[in-house]
């Protein structure tokens, strides 16, 4: 062995277990394994986990709270405003420089693999994406990161931006992003889509669309976008992040909804901390979030993420899994034992599902790739959300 785990919980099994690893990988579960190591790491029972996953993040936008300004009022409006501003001041060395300290963040909180959207559009050009590029290289060691390809400022309102995510799949972006409802109508939103499946099947990639980001209850994107999952023979590769208007509909229309995104096999992610606090929204208290409870329970594999980072558009951010996923806890009164286990799976296995993954899971011939936690169960995790012993 090159190494032994000793001593730590699994989830689903009573007891403890050493974990054994050689080359890499998991070779031995067991109650005692046996046999030369050359280094043990004794985790006292405390809970192990596999890697931690964010798959939904800006790391071209994280900190620049710092390079351009707070956002005073709060709004969407002024956020917007704000990162225009910053887009315009954008080198590969000011973006490589923030990144970094938030992906050092995620992997001291027990991060392992982050998908992050990085804007390409007519006013910072490709100069985010250069630089994000080039942090991918240097952290492969240490954390695997997907980047998505994203119009924030969308397709038909931003002409050049078709041409600029074809450049930047080119360039190395794995994930071709989406913003319909950054269209100026319901008509072109739909061209929007239209446009990137072509795109991403141009490249083979996979999909990641910012959805329904509103409490606007005629907003019908995540509805076209799982039609046309179906009729592209996409199902499992499209994923649809925010999707607060579904939480709008009337309850018959939502539930036809989330039945259609069920057969297109949508991955639906959600993002607590930013959509609870920005305002510039008409809905009133409580702010909506999508529709968890009912996405989990029709069988919708549901992740979440970290979402923004001291940018204009939220000014907290921590990047641990734990802590995000406590907000989502009680946002959705999630308190019940097995909705607690419900909020690590979307941590962890629902993640590397929407990433698609297939190399992953605390499991024998699986890639060593865990983390222990400073907690007994999974319960302690969420409500202390401990920092990682080892990983």
């Amino acid at each position: 062995m090159d190494l032994i785990v000793r001593d730590v919980r699994l989830r689903g099994r009573d007891g403890l277990y050493d974990v054994g690893i050689k080359d890499g990988r998991i070779v031995e579960i067991s109650r005692h394994v046996s046999g030369e190591t050359e280094m043990e790491i004794d985790a006292g029972g405390k809970l192990a986990l596999p890697g931690l996953i964010d798959p939904h993040i800006y790391l071209d936008k994280v900190l620049t709270v710092e390079t351009v300004r707070v956002n005073r009022s709060g709004t969407l409006r002024e956020a917007i405003e704000i990162l225009w501003d910053a887009k315009r001041r954008y080198t590969v060395e000011d973006v490589k420089r923030r990144a970094s300290k938030v992906v050092e963040w995620e992997v001291l909180s027990g991060v392992t693999r982050i998908r992050t959207h990085c804007d390409v559009d007519a006013i910072g050009g490709l100069t985010a994406l250069k630089a994000l590029l080039e942090l991918r290289k240097e952290y492969s060691s240490t954390v695997n990161i997907q980047i998505v390809a994203f119009p924030q400022e969308g397709i038909f309102t931003d002409p050049g931006a078709e041409e600029l995510l074809r450049k930047a799949m080119e360039l190395g972006a794995d994930v071709v992003g989406r913003m319909p409802h950054a269209e100026a109508t319901d008509e072109n939103a739909r061209r929007h889509i239209d446009v990137i499946f072509q795109i991403a099947k141009e490249y083979d990639a996979d999909i990641d669309a910012h959805v329904d980001e509103t409490d606007d209850p005629y907003s019908r994107c995540v509805e076209y976008m799982a039609w046309k999952t179906l009729k592209e023979g996409y199902e499992g590769r499209v994923t649809a992040d925010h999707v607060c208007a579904l939480a709008s509909y009337d309850d018959y229309h939502a539930a036809k909804v989330i039945e259609l995104i069920r057969r297109a096999r949508m991955n639906i992610e959600t993002n607590p901390e930013t959509n609870l606090v920005l305002e510039g929204r008409l809905d009133t208290y409580p702010k909506r979030l999508t529709r968890v409870r009912q996405l989990l329970k029709a069988g919708v594999n549901v992740t979440y993420g970290q979402d923004c980072v001291k940018d204009a558009f939220y000014p907290y951010g921590k990047c641990d899994p734990l802590q995000t996923g406590f907000i989502l806890a009680l946002v959705e009164q999630l308190t019940t034992p097995s909705q607690m286990e419900s909020i690590i799976d979307m941590a962890t296995y629902n993640a590397a599902k929407t990433l698609r993954i297939r190399d992953y899971g605390l499991e024998v011939g699986k890639r060593a790739d865990l983390v222990v936690v400073d907690a007994k169960s999974v319960w302690e995790a969420l409500r202390l959300q401990p920092p990682p012993i080892c990983y």
